[in-house]
This record gives structure tokens, C-alpha cells and sequence, in this order.
């Protein structure tokens, strides 16, 4: 049987059946306006793919870390979170906004500013978090109320700089990254895999789909940051990037005001795999004033449509 696997990006502990009822529901409602009732249909009477929801965000816990407490990242970890904030603002300095909202982001690239500023990793996380509380008074995340306080949107943007730190060993020697795609080559299983991969989720199924022995019929991407050149795609693995083998078609979709996926043309940085196989970006417009999360993506007729396409054209050639 297919299997459709949907995979998450950042964020606090989630409720596994919570979340993959709600990713099933946005991608229903978009099959269902791209005309695939049938497939709809299917998924409502448990008839079609196998949906898998790949969780890895509690190995983000440390062990005894307060949920409320201080940001714990060391000096390595601490950059990769201050240049990630920082290619996002630079990025967005480039489209066109209002002068308040422009001027918004040129103060939040000032207190990102480290030339002639204390180094040490208080300093940075500091200064990562008084622009992060800027950015918060920009209209959509302002109005969006996804995080109350910089604080807290630091903390969720620091799981990108510790998955990417290749770090935080544990009992075995395994690290962090190591763990979280351990997680999801699980949940791929041994069966012809639909991935559906989210913000962060994006970058871990990239990387794990290079040890994919199995067949990923499509993938489809989600708000990627993948091609954020200074932080994401020079620390990427394989290096220089590619669309891995296991991949037949890659579609990747990004919104221009979700400020996670900058430079969203992946194609002119991650090259096709030995079949020709690269990613194919799409530009889609959501509705509402925060528009990075995985159900708003996935209630577009665009992105439901071709999981629904190649979900029944599996279901049909295993009957």
C-alpha cells in the first residue's frame, strides 16, 4: 500500500494523532477544491494511502530544561541562530513593504549589528532576541499571535541551528540530527512513500531521503529554508546539494510573506539527481495574516492536487 508521510518542521511537542488529523484535513480540503472528491473520499473511509505522521519534536527537549526557562545553546549553535534571523530580514529588506515595516527591518538588522558588539553566547542570543521582538511588531506576525514573545520565537528558530550544529551526542554517540532522522526513515517505510515536508522538515527529509533505498514517487516541500545560502544550504549533506535518488518529482511551495522560506527558488541551488529529477517551485498565496503553517500550504488545490494524482495513480496500479 502507498504510504503518505507528513513532516514537521519547527515548533513545541506535538500530539502526533492531533496533528496528523489536522494535516489530513487541510490536505482533504484542497484535494477536494483540485477535484478529487474520490481521493478525499478514500482518505475519509481509511481506504487510501497509509498516513503516517513523523514526529521528532521531543528529542528537541533537553533532559530537566525548563519549558520557560533560558535559550541553552552553545557559542556554535548561537551563530547559526543569529545568521539565520539575519538572511531572513536581508532577504525581506529586498520586497517591497510599507516604509514603517521597512524601517522595522533595517532596526532589526541593527541589533543583529556584531561589529564592535560583545561576542560570548549570552551577547548573541541577546541580541538575536531583542530583533526577534522587533520583527514581532511587523503586521503578520503581530497579528498571527504564533509567538507571544521574541523569547519564544527564538527558542523555536534555535531547533534550525541545533539540527544543523550536528551536536548534542547522546549515550551512543548519536547526534541530534542523527536522531531526528532516524525518526523519520521510520516512518518512511519499505512501501512507495508521498513525503510531505515542512519548514525544518523539509531539510531533515532532504537528508534523510539520501539513504532512502525505497521509491518517493513525489515529494513535496513546504516553506523550506533550504535555500537560505548562508545558514541552511552551504551546511547541507550531501554537499554541494541535490535531489536525492530515491526522488521521482519534487514540487516545493513557498508564500512570498512567509518569511521562513527566503530565496524559495530551490532549483537554482540544489541540482537534479542522475534521472534529471530537481525541484519545481510554485509561488502560492494564502489567506490571513501568518501564513507559514503546514495546513494553510496544504489547503491549496496546488499542493493537494498532485499528492492526490499520484496517491490514486499507486492505489490503482496495486489493485
Amino acid at each position: 500500500m502507498t504510504r503518505l508521510v507528513f513532516v514537521h518542521g519547527i515548533g513545541g511537542v506535538r500530539d502526533t494523532d492531533r496533528e496528523r488529523a489536522a494535516w489530513l484535513e487541510a490536505l482533504l480540503i484542497g484535494a477536494r477544491q483540485a477535484g478529487h472528491s474520490q481521493f478525499a473520499a478514500t482518505l475519509d473511509q481509511q481506504s487510501g494511502p497509509e498516513v503516517v505522521f513523523a514526529n521528532y519534536a521531543d528529542l528537541f527537549a533537553k533532559p530537566g530544561a525548563q519549558t520557560d526557562g533560558e535559550i541553552d545553546l552553545n557559542e556554535r549553535e548561537a551563530m547559526i541562530l543569529a545568521d539565520l534571523l539575519r538572511e531572513a530580514i536581508t532577504v525581506q529588506l529586498t520586497l517591497p513593504h510599507e516604509a514603517a515595516a521597512q524601517n522595522r527591518l533595517r532596526h532589526a538588522d541593527g541589533e543583529l549589528h556584531t561589529e564592535g558588539a560583545a561576542q560570548g553566547v549570552g551577547n548573541i542570543v541577546r541580541r538575536t532576541v531583542n530583533a526577534a521582538t522587533t520583527l514581532l511588531g511587523l503586521g503578520p506576525l503581530r497579528k498571527a499571535g504564533q509567538w507571544a514573545t521574541g523569547k519564544m520565537m527564538v527558542r523555536d528558530l534555535a531547533q534550525v541551528a541545533r539540527y544543523l550544529a550536528r551536536a548534542e551526542h547522546d549515550a551512543s554517540g548519536s547526534s541530534l540530527d542523527e536522531r531526528i532522522r532516524a525518526r523519520v526513515m521510520d516512518a518512511l517505510g519499505d512501501s512507495p512513500t508521498i513525503v510531505v515536508a515542512h519548514s525544518l522538515g523539509s531539510v531533515v527529509c532532504l537528508e534523510t531521503l539520501h539513504q532512502f533505498t525505497g521509491t518517493v514517487p513525489l515529494l513535496v516541500t513546504l516553506g523550506s529554508p533550504i535555500a537560505m545560502r548562508t545558514v541552511v544550504l552551504s551546511r547541507l549533506r550531501p554537499t554541494p546539494p541535490r535531489a536525492p535518488e530515491s526522488v521521482q518529482r519534487w514540487l516545493n511551495f513557498w508564500d512570498r510573506d512567509d518569511i521562513i522560506a527566503a530565496r524559495p527558488q530551490l532549483e537554482t541551488d540544489v541540482a537534479a539527481n542522475s534521472q534529471g529529477v530537481a525541484p519545481h517551485s510554485s509561488r502560492v498565496d494564502s489567506d490571513g495574516m501568518w501564513v507559514h503553517p503546514a495546513t494553510k500550504y496544504l489547503q491549496h488545490s496546488s499542493v493537494a492536487g498532485p499528492v492526490a494524482e499520484v496517491a490514486a495513480r499507486f492505489s490503482a496500479d496495486s489493485q
